[in-house]
């Protein structure tokens, strides 16, 4: 398709993170990034990724990438300009661009920052070279860059479909109850071994690898009965059931791979202390040291309370999907 009509010098998006409930964890195509099992996720209404796409003038030879004020090379750049050529390869242009994005979250230490980065860039991105994209069209467009991304794109709560080929896996929302996230950053580091990394050493290596795509399965659909329901109590039985699940099967790698440091587990035992006094909560955590404590509005700033002292301490809850800004950031 052509874009001369319809592309912008430059678009400026936000996206916001998001925490699965139900986890993604593995591929079953690497390059269309077709997950093994569905997921579902809040999208955050914190920790936001701002990225500006800039067209640059004709016969510009490379992209550039800014990443929170700074060049940046390897990986980041390398899966930054592959996304932008598939978003070239859509609009039929070959005007290279320059991204500057900043992230609010810690970078690459499993506070979901790829999927605010991807889903921001995908919009961006698409906007820059004149794509006009449904809600599932962007979503299947993030998808490409990270995963995660695809729910990134969706308002509050997301179900990501695993689907079959490129068309029919997707994210969309659902309706669930109004609850909170408790987010204690033990260690905003970034992580030594990556999601992508891990998910191939688990695919590659783990005797646990089929029973977690049946029982990921069998979970997304449990989840997606009980927020049918409002019932958030079985809302966060699965959450940390699967969370804990996720990271046994990334711990069954060879070599092993331990997300979960002992401020993280310290984090999850207050949860079960306070469950034992009665308060709803329950712990998860992505692919990173950093735990994310569900619960209801009443109980979240008890459970802030709780956890004060084995890190830094944010209550958040369902956000926005990504959205365009004005010239006037608005």
């Amino acid at each position: 398709m052509s874009t001369e009509k319809t592309s912008r010098p430059a678009a400026t998006a936000v996206a916001h993170p998001n925490i699965a409930l139900v986890k993604y964890w593995g591929k079953r195509d690497d390059e269309l990034i077709l997950p093994v099992a569905g997921s579902m996720s809040m999208t955050l209404d914190a920790f936001a990724t701002t990225t500006t796409v800039e067209l640059l003038e004709e016969g510009a030879a490379t992209d550039s990438f800014i990443l929170n004020d700074a060049p940046a090379s390897g990986k980041p750049l390398e899966r930054t300009v592959a996304f932008l050529d598939h978003v070239r390869a859509l609009a039929g242009s070959e005007r290279r661009a320059a991204v500057t994005s900043v992230n609010e979250a810690p970078t690459g230490a499993g506070l979901a920052s790829s999927a605010s980065g991807f889903a921001a860039l995908a919009l961006a991105a698409s906007t820059a070279y004149g794509l006009e994209l449904d809600e599932r069209a962007l979503s299947r467009l993030a998808r490409r860059g990270s995963g995660s991304a695809s729910r990134s794109i969706i308002d509050r709560y997301a179900v990501w479909h695993a689907g079959t080929d490129d068309e029919s896996s997707f994210a969309e929302e659902i309706e669930a109850p109004d609850l909170r996230l408790v987010i204690v950053t033990v260690d905003a580091r970034e992580k030594a071994v990556s999601s992508r990394e891990a998910m191939r050493l688990t695919a590659q290596t783990s005797p646990f690898y089929e029973a977690w795509i049946g029982s990921t399965e069998a979970s997304l659909e449990e989840m997606t009965r009980a927020c049918a329901a409002g019932d958030a109590t079985r809302i966060g039985e699965i959450t940390e059931s699967h969370a804990l699940r996720m990271h046994a099967v990334i711990s069954s790698t060879e070599p092993p791979v331990r997300y979960l440091a002992p401020g993280s587990v310290a984090v999850f035992d207050v949860a079960v202390r306070l469950r034992e006094q009665g308060v709803p909560v329950y712990g998860t955590a992505d692919a990173g040291p950093n735990v994310c404590l569900l619960t209801t509005p009443e109980h979240a700033d008890q459970v802030a309370a709780a956890v004060e002292g084995l890190g830094e301490v944010r209550v958040v809850g369902p956000g926005p999907g990504a959205r365009l800004l004005d010239e006037q950031g608005a």
